[in-house]
């Protein structure tokens, strides 16, 4: 067959690119992956946060020290009750278990139970001025007076220092601390995460003093607190 015969060649229809995706959507990809980045780092620094939040206050070591103001303008530091079972309750006013366990009156009766046996009981607000569930020192007595509280003193620590240094994560955290100044205690302020009655809670901080005092070591000196 001659060239002039050769049948042509047939035609070939030339290579398609693939479409190129939107550049919006591959445009997403490295702020989307960035976003998961720094939600997995946020994720493993959190325990270390906690941990590195919480190791000024070792139960078994000394219980760091605060002067702080209460809500009648008196100065308080925790060296004025040496020599004494010391609790410790963060509080604040808008806080769900706060108020759950102030209007049962089992909180009440803990502190009155403080009293009767040479206990000091201080409440302590580490609720900063700026936050939308701060309350004043006015707003805040006019609170435990109606509620009949009985805490030896309603402490403020506006800058929240004295709240990290005993790693304070919620309210009402609760701490004991025995006559040496040793922190025997934190966590729960009873056994009933739940609050279906707080009434018939065994209160923890009560449970690790009368360990304490009969000699003996604390069963369960770190729980974990709810609030």
């Amino acid at each position: 067959m001659t060239p002039r015969n050769r049948p042509a060649p047939p035609s070939v229809a030339p290579r398609q690119r693939p479409a190129a995706m939107p550049a919006r959507r591959w445009g997403m990809r490295p702020a989307l992956l960035a976003l998961a980045l720094l939600a997995l780092l946020a994720a493993a620094l959190a325990p270390a946060r906690v941990q590195a939040q919480a190791a000024l206050a070792r139960v078994g070591d000394p219980a760091p020290a605060f002067t702080l103001t209460a809500i009648d303008g008196r100065r308080m530091s925790l060296a004025d009750f040496k020599g004494k079972y010391v609790v410790l309750e963060w509080w604040n006013s808008d806080c769900y278990a706060i108020n759950t366990h102030y209007q049962a009156g089992a909180m009440q009766a803990a502190q009155r139970r403080a009293r009767s046996e040479g206990v000091v009981w201080l409440s302590i607000d580490s609720t900063h001025p700026g936050h939308p569930s701060f309350v004043d020192a006015k707003r805040t007595a006019s609170m435990l007076r109606e509620w009949k509280a009985g805490q030896h003193a309603m402490l403020q620590d506006p800058d929240g220092r004295t709240g990290r240094a005993y790693g304070a994560m919620m309210t009402p955290h609760t701490f004991v601390i025995d006559p040496a100044g040793k922190l025997i205690y934190a966590g729960a302020i009873d056994d009933q995460r739940g609050m279906r009655d707080v009434r018939k809670a065994r209160n923890l901080a009560f449970a690790a003093i009368d360990e304490a005092r009969a000699g003996k070591s604390v069963t369960r000196p770190l729980t974990q607190a709810y609030g």
